[in-house]
């Protein structure tokens, strides 16, 4: 990208949003039931290098050199000092530092000059690397699988214990004694604790890949906020959110590996692309709908509320949304019959 290029894209501009963004991560990270499912709790270790990758690819544009040394600094010795011990943290640490380099070697080299792109580039080109190096080490895939296991049995197991200690309280017991409802509640969620392991292990590589590509979007936003050479356009805003109709070709993969009779890993990884771009179309139909709503604060935070409460009906309507988006673009069509009315 050239420095006239550079120039002319507009610069991104406040930082409530990625600190927002951020706090999201930490805190659904953190909470226990969340917990099971987020594949990596710490998310500053996935933060730190892929921010640390683009400030070295903005210096060799031309950015600031203290800049990437600092980032670089900072990005080794959260993956030093990153808390806890045990082979799967090891994991996590490989693949924070190989997504952060494919990542910056991606943003350097201007392939698909939007983030998106370039993010979806990054996430494949470490998923194949990564695969390849496990297939060459002792334990291999089947040892990954075993340490994930291990690792979703165990934040389980802690989850479970904190929920007991506090339902096996004498105060618990006489709220439930007032209201027999908690009781039942109790109940509900013990058996959803009971059904998370299995989900979070079934939908694994899905949610791991959309938690990166959630972190590189937060790294985006956060170098070019503190970096002076530009990688690429600012991030879309929601309501103007789309990508590459080609990617309707994942949807079809997972329909049609779940459609086939087939067992074991195909299906799994049909429903995980399933999951993985359903997700993307979701956010997709989600820009939709905030386009045609247009809300303003008010609206927008019962619409935030009302998603919370009734996340499951507004993430299918948004899926349709954002896959009917592919073929009638509802904003452009919007805007022409806005045009003819005038």
């Amino acid at each position: 990208m050239s420095e006239a290029e550079q120039t002319a894209l507009p610069r991104e501009r406040g930082w409530w949003r990625p600190i927002l963004a951020l706090l999201v991560l930490v805190l659904v990270s953190t909470l226990s039931a969340p917990r099971i499912v987020v594949p990596v709790e710490d998310v500053l270790l996935l933060l730190a290098p892929a921010t640390a990758a683009l400030a070295v690819a903005g210096w060799r544009a031309g950015g600031r050199l203290p800049l990437a040394v600092l980032w670089t600094a900072f990005a080794a010795w959260v993956v030093w000092r990153a808390p806890g011990s045990g082979l799967f943290l090891d994991l996590v640490r490989g693949w924070s530092v190989l997504l952060a380099l494919t990542f910056g070697v991606v943003a350097a080299s201007g392939a698909g000059e939007r983030f998106l792109p370039k993010a979806l580039l990054s996430l494949v080109t470490a998923l194949l690397l990564g695969v390849a190096v496990l297939l060459f080490v002792p334990g291999g895939l089947a040892g990954a699988v075993e340490l994930v296991q291990g690792e979703v049995g165990r934040r389980a197991l802690l989850a479970t214990k904190e929920w007991q200690d506090l339902t096996g309280t004498a105060d618990w017991a006489d709220l439930v004694r007032q209201s027999p409802d908690w009781g039942t509640y109790a109940e509900t969620v013990d058996q959803q604790l009971q059904a998370l392991p299995g989900i979070a292990l079934r939908f694994y590589p899905a949610l791991f890949a959309l938690q990166s590509l959630a972190v590189l979007a937060l790294a985006w936003a956060v170098y070019h906020r503190v970096g002076r050479a530009r990688l690429g356009p600012p991030l879309a805003r929601l309501r103007d959110l789309r990508f590459a109709d080609a990617l309707v070709w994942g949807v079809v993969l997972g329909l049609t590996l779940l459609a086939l009779p087939l067992d074991g890993w195909a299906r799994d990884a049909g429903s995980n692309l399933l999951m993985f771009f359903g997700a993307l179309y979701a956010l997709r139909g989600m820009g939709v709908l905030v386009w045609f709503l247009a809300p303003g604060r008010v609206m927008a935070v019962m619409l935030v509320v009302f998603t919370l409460f009734f996340w499951p009906v507004v993430l299918m309507v948004a899926a349709g949304l954002g896959l009917g988006d592919t073929w009638f673009d509802w904003r452009r069509l919007s805007r022409h019959r806005s045009q003819r009315s005038e």
